[in-house]
């Protein structure tokens, strides 16, 4: 059906029909990769550090003679491997994405080959590289946004969940990132993406909200620029902390009683791991009082404890944004109650 090479922008938007290939060794592609691609690796991790020396140490064409002695076996098998995934999702299909690092000798080669197969290949010019840095001129954009403050325990992220089902425009950042923010917030989750993983993904969700055509400004969460192991680019971090708060006001037992709830079942050990990472910002005491409470089972007590250092951890957030400070609106509410504070903040 025919190879053809396409830009980055033109990628992205098949990206949203058609499958993309991604041809880098299993180590290339754990790092980071396009999101949603399917890891077809022309050579695993040894067979590319070999032709790789090769190709420094000898000539390229000795390196692409060693290449061809590690393809040649797999080729049905890599045929096999992408009929098998659009037979999972749309077996009618005819068209694949095929990237390596920098467009090269790696995806010519899958390319060819599965073109011969009978598949239409589009092939990304600068590969990989290419889309890094698509991600970064996205990361570098500034749509208007509504950012959702409130004190810890107040259901933020599952009201800006009712505001999605609500048709508002809505980026999770902590469901990007893997982590619920603060110390607690790894806990039962797993391991988080790479600082390059993070990117990307937001990249991708930034780029399909800003592109959906609709004027209406993007809600995200107040958050640190630290989300467990990883962090919001700086330039859209700067972005959010100059942009209006939306801030729901909810009494403290009641958000008390939701982080009892939410965190309660946890398992106790971890929960104490969580405080004891925290010492030295909640100080010897308060760690000492709230271990305690956790070895009596009172989970409300140890959680009445921290829910006040997060309190004044999260205050003190809202007074260090630098001037001229954004506007902060205050919507007051009685429950932590995703469906009614949505409500409230679209009204």
């Amino acid at each position: 059906m025919g190879i053809e090479k396409i830009s980055v922008d033109a990628f992205v938007a098949h990206a949203k029909v058609y499958p993309v290939i991604d041809v880098r060794s299993e180590a290339e592609f754990g790092h980071a990769h396009i999101p949603g691609a399917w890891n077809l690796p022309l050579f695993n991790n040894e067979e590319r550090k070999i032709v790789g020396t090769i190709y420094k140490q000898r000539s390229r064409e000795e390196a692409i003679k060693k290449g061809l002695e590690f393809f040649g076996p797999k080729m049905k098998e890599m045929v096999d491997f992408v009929e098998e995934g659009l037979h999972k999702t749309n077996p009618s299909n005819k068209t694949l994405l095929v990237h390596c690092w920098r467009g090269g000798m790696r995806s010519a080669g899958v390319a060819w080959l599965l073109d011969l197969y009978g598949f239409k290949i589009y092939t990304l010019v600068g590969g990989y590289k290419a889309y890094r840095n698509w991600v970064l001129q996205i990361l570098a954009e500034k749509p208007a946004l509504k950012i959702l403050g409130g004190y810890t325990g107040s259901g933020k992220t599952i009201v800006l969940d009712a505001l999605k089902k609500k048709n508002e425009r809505v980026i999770d950042l902590e469901g990007i990132a893997g982590h619920r923010g603060s110390a607690f917030g790894n806990i039962g989750l797993p391991k988080q993406p790479t600082q390059e993983m993070f990117e990307n993904k937001l990249a991708a969700e930034l780029h399909s909200v800003i592109s959906s055509g609709e004027l209406k400004p993007i809600w995200l969460e107040d958050e640190s620029q630290r989300i467990g192991t990883v962090n919001i680019p700086q330039d859209f971090w700067l972005h959010m902390r100059k942009s209006d708060i939306q801030f729901l006001d909810i009494p403290f037992e009641k958000r008390l009683d939701y982080l009892v709830d939410t965190y309660g079942k946890l398992p106790m050990t971890e929960l104490k791991a969580a405080t004891e990472r925290i010492q030295k910002k909640l100080g010897g005491l308060e760690t000492k009082n709230a271990i305690a409470c956790l070895d009596e089972n009172n989970i409300k007590g140890a959680f009445d404890i921290l829910l006040k250092y997060y309190d004044k951890l999260y205050g003190k957030g809202l007074e260090k944004r630098e001037d001229p400070k954004p506007l902060l609106k205050i919507y007051h509410s009685n429950l932590v109650d995703a469906e009614e504070n949505a409500s409230c903040l679209i009204q």
